[in-house]
């Protein structure tokens, strides 16, 4: 089987990829280990926890025990389906800060900052406010991926807002636009009641031009000759074959998944590989290094009036908001129910936000599991930018067995520090007027948990992943060590081989991965189709005037 290109992963950035070589009339070939993301727990907004914890839809990866979590093991689900994460994720939808990406061009990533991005994201996206207000200048209006907002109907997501105005923040209408320091509504890709994941918005007209064979299979390596790689070795029904590519092959497999697939085609730290017994082709010794990810904790607050979601935590009311999205794709199964955020700063001198919320009107966890207390609600809340490092190894030569995922959390004081902090303006908040009719107490952390030592002791029981890792293939200029692929997301030291997901981020995004992944899978198109990168844009960003001197 022969193609011009072939894209290992169906997740956010490799159907992007697909649909723009596919309507450009290049044949593309996609390498997808999952299954169909069709039925509804995938297609439900609502019922996001579902595919996130199913064995059919998720890798099912942990990390190593993390020494300074209590050597807990974290789960760290990646999607194995059609659209892969983008099909189990929280469908929130966040570009991330402008610094964020002048960040990037800093660490070398030439033709990556915020001015060269903006333009992606526009195109990549078609933005619905309902009504709401925000930036339609910053916002693209005919793209693939819908976002939209949820109704916000719940007069909590409007107290949240409230509270963090009250608590002297500043008010956002769209932290996609100009302003992303601020309390307001959040948006999640969702488009007519359904779940818009890359799948929906780019695999499934990919595919209608007949141009995309999409193959169910295992990447168990790339097959490099002459120090070019001209296919993929997978395992298909029980049989290794190897699909071959005249053009390029390109991985977007995740940022577990990528490194370890460069690992088992000889592409890595040279020791690391001769370990296993794989023959180097080339020594890069930042493959697998440099991963990151978001740490958060849920704040929980039990409730005065019987008005969260919580009344619909039964089996009869959950039938009953099914069969409504089931028959009419409205009612709550039609939202992912996150409605309303904020991003700040944690104290005066850093420059744009550092802390997200998710607010979300009743008190339960990635898991399904509600609060003993019942009625209740919880803010996610964590710190954007921890310094602490932490790698993906290979566990063997097998492609089989899973990669070692050591994120190395909290090893940083400082990571302590902004923790702590994050818990603090958390009840600040939440101790604010608008929240006087609706807060009964404290669940989590409770209380009675005021000092340092008593909240670093929750926070090592109880923070968990925000389920955005990335950084292994990290993109850098040619000459850079550590850098594992070029500005254009071609892997140095080896010809017609790009990578091209959340594992060529330098440093993590403000905010979910979701957007900026898909961004990365729509530029990196236009470089492997040799067309000159969109117009440069030149919207300036709001940063707070009083930066320097003031938290709020």
């Amino acid at each position: 089987m022969e193609a011009e290109f072939i894209i290992v992963g169906a997740g956010s950035a490799g159907c992007a990829m697909a649909y723009r070589l596919a309507t450009a009339g290049r044949k593309v070939m996609v390498i997808e280990h999952g299954g169909s993301d069709a039925g509804p727990f995938i297609q439900m907004p609502a019922a996001l926890s579902y595919p996130m914890n199913m064995k059919t839809y998720d890798w099912g990866f942990q990390s190593e025990p993390e020494p300074h979590l209590n050597n807990r093991r974290l789960a760290t689900p990646r999607g194995k389906v059609i659209g892969g994460s983008s099909s189990i994720n929280g469908m929130v939808y966040v570009r991330g800060h402008a610094m964020d990406y002048d960040h990037w061009e800093e660490q070398g990533a030439d033709g990556w900052g915020y001015a060269d991005v903006l333009p992606y994201f526009k195109r990549m996206e078609s933005w619905h406010d309902g009504g709401h207000g925000g930036d339609p200048d910053w916002r693209g209006t005919d793209g693939p991926l819908h976002v939209s907002r949820g109704p916000r109907e719940n007069p909590l997501f409007e107290a949240f807002v409230e509270a963090g105005k009250q608590a002297g923040y500043e008010a956002t209408d769209d932290y996609n636009g100009e302003k992303q320091e601020g309390f307001g509504p959040m948006e999640q890709t969702v488009w007519k009641g359904r779940r818009w994941s890359a799948a929906n918005a780019y695999l499934r007209p990919a595919q209608k031009t007949g141009n995309v064979e999409l193959v169910r299979a295992l990447a168990q390596r790339v097959v490099i000759e002459d120090g070019r790689a001209v296919g993929v070795e997978v395992l298909r029904g029980g049989k290794t074959e190897v699909l071959r590519a005249s053009g390029e092959v390109i991985i977007a497999a995740s940022s577990i998944n990528s490194p370890k697939l460069l690992m088992l085609s000889g592409i890595g730290p040279a020791a690391h590989l001769a370990e296993h017994g794989i023959e180097v082709i080339a020594d890069r010794p930042g493959v697998g290094q440099n991963l990151q990810d978001h740490l958060e904790l849920y704040i929980q607050m039990a409730a005065s009036q019987p008005i969260t979601l919580y009344k619909h935590w039964n089996i009869f009311s959950k039938a009953v908001i099914g069969a409504q999205w089931l028959f009419t794709k409205t009612g709550m199964g039609a939202s992912n129910q996150f409605e309303s955020a904020a991003f700040i700063r944690s104290k005066a001198g850093i420059k744009y936000p550092d802390i997200q919320y998710h607010f979300l009107p009743i008190a339960v966890r990635y898991d399904g599991q509600a609060a003993a207390e019942g009625h209740g609600f919880q803010a996610h809340v964590g710190p954007m930018r921890s310094t602490s490092r932490g790698s993906v190894t290979l566990a063997s030569g097998n492609p089989a067995d899973a990669p070692k995922i050591f994120f190395n959390y909290m090893s940083q004081d400082k990571d302590w520090e902004e923790f702590r902090t994050c818990i603090r303006l958390t009840r600040e908040i939440f101790a604010q007027d608008a929240f006087k009719p609706f807060v009964k107490h404290e669940i989590q952390p409770g209380a009675d948990v005021q000092s340092d030592e008593e909240l670093d002791a929750f926070i090592r029981e109880h923070a968990e992943s925000a389920y955005h890792p990335c950084g292994t293939c990290r993109m850098g200029r040619a000459d850079d060590p550590q850098a594992v692929v070029d500005p254009q997301g071609r892997v140095i030291g080896v010809e017609g081989l790009r990578v091209a997901d959340s594992s060529i981020f330098p440093r993590i995004t403000n905010g979910n991965l979701n957007a900026p992944s898909i961004m990365v899978g729509e530029k990196i198109s236009d470089h492997v189709l040799g067309l000159d990168p969109l117009a440069a844009a030149n919207d300036v960003p709001w940063i707070h005037p009083d930066w320097e001197t003031a938290q709020r």
